[in-house]
């Protein structure tokens, strides 16, 4: 009951008109896609039963693949952060994150699949869950996962999405063509935009991207609660020893 509690409905903002990377990336144009089919516009998280329910905002929806789905402009990576520890890579981005701790779960979205995994708490390769469900809603994704409700940190990511790479996912490369996506520079992060409400271009400079989100973790802050509780526990009994003896 605690944990549903605490686990209120959060959204976080994102500028529009920012799926250009740091400005400067060109997407691709066969088949064209709009920057606004890619641009992030916001991202709420709230409890849905005993997992949690992602609302993806973007500026329009487009299918340039022809998903069933209804859209397959772009690739969605949400990662959630849970607590100390996880993984500090955001995958195959090309971004690391800043801060302490790392991400736990990691949710993929595109047109034609959708993906969650969970990354160990003492190493190794994360491990698949039950894939999430998404559907449309206006301009909207909707998209319900085997995450347990919980108030956690986000890394929320967009990408190009394309049947001809391995993971459906474009990469930026420096020469142009009208099925690449092209950047200033071959280690270019991935994403073309990212979640941050103050619209900083740094993570795309820089390789780094800061959670939004809780970004505490409550364990500790539990047992820190904890171990005050106790202390005050001795010196109640303490005082209460002394008060017998006067």
């Amino acid at each position: 009951m605690l944990t549903l509690l605490t686990a209120a409905l959060v959204f976080f903002s994102d500028p529009a008109g920012d799926a250009r990377g740091d400005g400067g990336y060109v997407l691709p144009t066969r088949p064209a896609v709009s920057e606004s089919a890619l641009d992030l516009r916001g991202f709420r998280a709230q409890p849905q039963g005993q997992g949690m329910r992602f609302t993806v905002e973007l500026g329009r929806i487009e299918n340039p693949w022809g998903a069933p789905s209804g859209f397959s402009a772009g690739v969605t990576d949400i990662f959630v952060r849970t607590g100390v520890g996880g993984v500090r890579t955001l995958d195959d981005l090309r971004l690391n994150v800043t801060g302490t701790g790392g991400w736990e779960y990691h949710l993929r979205v595109s047109g034609f699949e959708a993906s969650l995994r969970k990354a160990p708490e003492g190493g190794g390769p994360p491990t698949p869950l039950p894939a999430p469900t998404v559907r449309v809603e206006g301009t909207n994704l909707v998209i319900d996962a085997a995450v347990p409700a919980g108030e956690y940190g986000y890394w929320v990511t967009n990408s190009v999405y394309s049947p001809l790479t391995p993971d459906g996912v474009l990469r930026p490369v420096t020469a142009p063509g009208p099925t690449s996506l092209q950047a200033g520079r071959p280690d270019a992060p991935v994403p073309v935009d990212v979640l941050l409400p103050s619209g900083d271009r740094g993570p795309f400079t820089e390789g780094t991207l800061a959670p939004v989100g809780a970004t505490r973790d409550r364990r500790t802050l539990l047992l820190l609660g904890l171990g005050g509780l106790g202390l005050l526990t001795v010196v109640a009994a303490t005082v209460a020893v002394w008060r017998q003896r006067t």
